[in-house]
């Protein structure tokens, strides 16, 4: 059996790989070897780990099973597979919680300016404190309720805000449709998106401009799922308050954007699933499903690609 993997792991992660394997599993790392034998490498393989171009899987190799390594995958949504596919659930979900609270909190209390200014050896801060902001009792509407979106509401229940979650058939939401949403913006001080790739352009800019003045976007979920046109334009008009930004719709965030510029824009570059030892962490998820794979048991979380979850 060949095992593909296509993600940049670590060494430590490559040698907890090698050794958790079985003897009779060759494994090959995409990392080590030349440009032109990687996307042939994959073609021969029974199992992948990692995420590679779309077009590296035309034709579709004869795989057993495809272990993703992230949440999302809705770059793969044209593919129509005949073997298990998984991601890694919620792996991830506590992580980015804890980045877009800690962002938005950040933001209240402006602890990125009050960074600058350390930076530049500056004294203000009478002229800061008098514009902090609590995050305490704050109205918060979540988009979504998968893992991440009930990681952000376990979190902000210890700020006693008052959370809605957005969704349309999970049972643990209060809205479940756009106009429920619509509805309940105009009463919101910060929306936080933690919605799949799936629903590309859902925050519009109708639902925008539904947010009250001063009040707090932020995203991440996946940079597709905002109208970041829209966006750009209720900050530079100051409509709204501020913004925090895991995702945006182009990454790298191309250098003439307006987001890097704007004032009250805070960017964590997608770094929101980082957490310690997260390559062992993936490769731990990928033995598990191994395991199951070998002994004809059920996968853990498999998904629809054509669904997108």
């Amino acid at each position: 059996m060949l095992l593909f993997v296509y993600s940049a792991l670590t060494s430590a992660a490559q040698a907890h790989l090698r050794q958790a394997l079985p003897a009779e599993v060759q494994v090959v790392f995409r990392t080590e070897l030349p440009a032109a034998d990687q996307r042939p490498a994959l073609q021969r393989a029974d199992v992948l780990l990692g995420n590679p171009p779309a077009d590296w899987l035309a034709p579709l190799p004869p795989l057993q099973f495809w272990q993703l390594d992230s949440a999302g995958f809705e770059r793969y949504r044209a593919l129509q597979v005949g073997f298990p596919v998984a991601n890694v659930g919620d792996y991830f979900a506590w992580p980015c919680a804890e980045t877009i609270v800690a962002g938005v909190l950040a933001l209240y209390r402006h602890l990125d300016e009050l960074a600058v200014l350390q930076q530049r050896q500056q004294w203000a801060g009478l002229a800061v404190r008098r514009q902090l902001r609590l995050l305490r009792g704050q109205r918060v509407v979540i988009l979504g309720a998968g893992g991440i979106g009930q990681a952000v509401a376990q979190q902000l229940s210890g700020f006693q805000c008052q959370v809605q979650l957005m969704a349309r058939t999970s049972p643990l939401a209060q809205l479940h449709s756009v106009e429920e949403l619509k509805a309940a913006l105009p009463t919101t001080d910060l929306v936080i998106n933690c919605l799949p790739g799936s629903a590309n352009g859902f925050f519009s800019s109708e639902l925008i401009q539904a947010m009250p003045p001063a009040s707090i976007y932020a995203s991440v979920g996946r940079g597709n799922t905002t109208d970041e046109p829209a966006l750009i334009a209720a900050l530079q008009s100051g409509h709204l308050g501020g913004a925090v930004l895991d995702v945006t719709a182009q990454e790298p965030l191309p250098a003439d954007s307006p987001l890097w510029t704007l004032p009250r824009v805070l960017l964590t570059q997608h770094t929101g699933g980082g957490q310690p030892h997260e390559d062992e962490g993936k490769v731990d998820l990928f033995m598990r499903n191994f395991q199951h794979l070998r002994r004809s048991e059920p996968l853990e979380n498999l998904v629809d690609l054509r669904r997108g979850y």
